[in-house]
């Protein structure tokens, strides 16, 4: 446990966009340090020369190293998240793991285990969360102000074509990438999932409309399902629209009222229709991360490192647990069995 005035040393694994941008956060903050990056490839190889710290090959290397930290930032492709979560908590560091925690809730449910074994908190990177549209719709739910709940969609329609899927590469295989939904939509699963609970009567139609050449698995979908804790939602999903990111967006009917947040990046509250409220000024939203050629999810990295070095020095809770980690790949993981049964029909 780093005391007050001590900084919090982190390492980060995995040293492509999201990495870099993790390590340029931790730069950023007062009372974080940088101590070391780790990847397969050279540091020119990634295009990290501007990180002027120990680069390692492995996080075996890392662990195995005299080097004094903290937490472990696992920025790696899906399919090594959980393993390489384990090898940091053995080394009884704390870990700060991107979506999702792992490809099963099997592996997730080890890394629980061991983080328990261990006294090591596990933060999962859900930085949609911190956007000022998620902040009020979670006050507003969480308080009643819709009443019952009655309906909600989700719908999230990317573009992810051959500029994002590069030979070679680890993103559309089943082993390292997992899916559309673990790797470009569980940070919406994630925010319904906060706001509205447990699912279940998972019911699916899918299809691969562009991806035949490029990736392992679906690109889109349509889910319906029922909230345990009452309401019945859907999720229409796709990475298959032409040229650029069309939407991201709720829309939740309640006996009180009705919400759609909206835009690209669920970053715009387009409708609030609620008997006898008034909508408050929210903040502007962070703008997406850029990745040249395609657009990710709002770049709010900062408020995950802050909320890290406040929750181990004792200020605060994690924003998003390892066991809220394991509700979002688990939810997917039922969703895919949905696919699968159908894909042995066929």
């Amino acid at each position: 446990m780093s005391s007050e005035n001590q900084k919090v040393k982190f390492a980060v694994v995995g040293a492509g966009h999201i990495g870099k941008r993790h390590a340029e956060m931790i730069r950023r903050e007062e009372e974080a340090e940088l101590i070391a990056m780790v990847d397969c490839r050279s540091r020119e190889e990634c295009g990290a020369e501007d990180f002027d710290v120990p680069f390692f090959r492995t996080v075996e290397e890392l662990v195995a190293s005299d080097l004094d930290f903290d937490v472990v930032n696992i920025c790696t492709p899906n399919g090594l998240h959980a393993s390489q979560s384990l090898i940091a908590l053995e080394a009884h560091k704390h870990v700060a793991c991107e979506k999702p925690m792992g490809l099963s809730k099997d592996n997730c449910e080890k890394v629980i285990f061991k983080s328990l074994q261990v006294s090591k908190q596990v933060f999962c990177v859900m930085q949609n969360r911190y956007s000022p549209p998620s902040e009020w719709i979670k006050s507003v739910v969480s308080e009643g102000i819709l009443g019952d709940i009655f309906m909600v969609q989700l719908n999230c329609y990317w573009n992810r074509d051959d500029r994002y899927y590069k030979k070679g590469g680890w993103k559309g295989t089943s082993d390292l990438d997992g899916g559309t939904l673990f790797t470009q939509f569980s940070h919406f699963i994630d925010i319904m999932y906060w706001l509205f609970g447990d699912i279940d009567n998972i019911q699916g139609k899918f299809a691969d409309f562009t991806h035949k050449n490029s990736t392992a698995f679906e690109d889109s979908g349509f889910v319906s399902f029922d909230f345990v804790d009452g309401g019945m939602g859907s999720l229409n999903y796709s990475t298959a629209v032409a040229n650029q990111n069309l939407e991201s967006s709720m829309t939740i009917i309640g006996s009180k009222g009705s919400v759609k947040i909206g835009g690209q990046y669920m970053n715009e509250v387009e409708v609030c229709n609620i008997d006898g409220y008034e909508m408050p000024v929210l903040k502007e939203s962070n703008p997406a991360n850029d990745y040249g050629p395609y657009k990710g999810s709002a770049a709010n990295h900062n408020y995950v490192i802050q909320n890290i070095i406040d929750t181990i020095k004792g200020r605060t809770t994690i924003t998003t647990n390892a066991l809220e980690g394991l509700k979002v790949v688990e939810i997917i993981e039922r969703i895919y069995k949905v696919r699968n049964e159908q894909l042995d029909l066929q």
